[in-house]
């Protein structure tokens, strides 16, 4: 059955409210590294509404955690994306992502600390709500905005998107204040099973507030179309699996920001 056409106002009323949502490059500082972030909202209104913080995946802030923040901005959000390894950083190869990721990998304190120099900018921001922020990671922005909540910093929300979920501080989880979402490839080869059942005790013995959702057939980056969709692949893009876990996410929202 072919669909109705929309009304004429209808369809003015979703160009406006695309055409409201502003967007900037931001530049910041995490000691002596210049860092340059991307932030999105909706500038129809002038009062303060909920942020969301965006980690981007281990290759680097670009283009993909700008769209999401942008995503977010439309739903009437005002969201950050961070940059964590230095503006215009953006690895070219899975050797080079390896090699960016592993610094913080292997240094949380380093993670953490300018995770939360992201964070700042966002609740710094005039049209912030400070007492009603999340943050959001991908791949390795997963692991980021986990260990930011361990870190025990402000935030209503935590969703992990296919991130590494272990931590050589689980005992750091008793410090999370924030609801915490994993969003999970069930066949994601790249999170070993001792890490899932290790994040679930780490969880449970703090109290925390979570929910472990997992994806069937889906693999590491389902959420990112640019992986391709080879079902063969250990790096693919599963739909059914992005479309569902955002909507995961809006939901928790919801809850979080009641």
């Amino acid at each position: 059955m072919k669909s109705p056409a929309l009304p004429l106002f209808v369809l003015l009323a979703a160009t406006t409210l695309e055409a409201a949502v502003k967007t900037e490059p931001l530049q910041y500082t995490h000691g002596d590294v210049v860092l340059e972030g991307y932030l999105a909202y909706d500038d129809a209104s002038g009062e303060r509404r909920p942020g969301v913080l965006v980690c981007h995946e281990w290759k680097g802030h670009g283009p993909y955690v700008r769209r999401r923040a942008e995503m977010l901005a439309q739903m009437g959000y005002i969201a950050f994306a961070l940059d964590m390894y230095g503006k215009g950083v953006f690895a070219k190869s899975h050797d080079e992502a390896a090699k960016l990721s592993g610094a913080h990998f292997n240094d949380r304190k380093l993670m953490r600390e300018r995770a939360a120099t992201g964070l700042a900018v966002l609740t710094g921001h005039r049209l912030c709500d400070p007492g009603r922020v999340a943050a959001i990671g991908y791949c390795f922005g997963g692991t980021t905005v986990l260990e930011l909540a361990r870190s025990g910093a402000e935030l209503a929300a935590v969703v992990s998107f296919h991130g590494i979920l272990s931590t050589p501080h689980p005992e750091d989880a008793k410090k999370i204040k924030a609801k915490v979402l994993i969003c999970h490839g069930a066949e994601d080869g790249f999170i070993p099973e001792k890490d899932i059942a290790a994040f679930h005790k780490e969880m449970k013995d703090a109290g925390v507030d979570y929910q472990f959702i997992a994806y069937g057939g889906a693999v590491h980056s389902f959420t990112v179309k640019e992986a391709g969709v080879d079902g063969a692949s250990s790096l693919a893009y599963n739909e059914k699996a992005d479309r569902r876990s955002w909507e995961a996410m809006k939901g928790l929202f919801e809850e979080a920001f009641e």
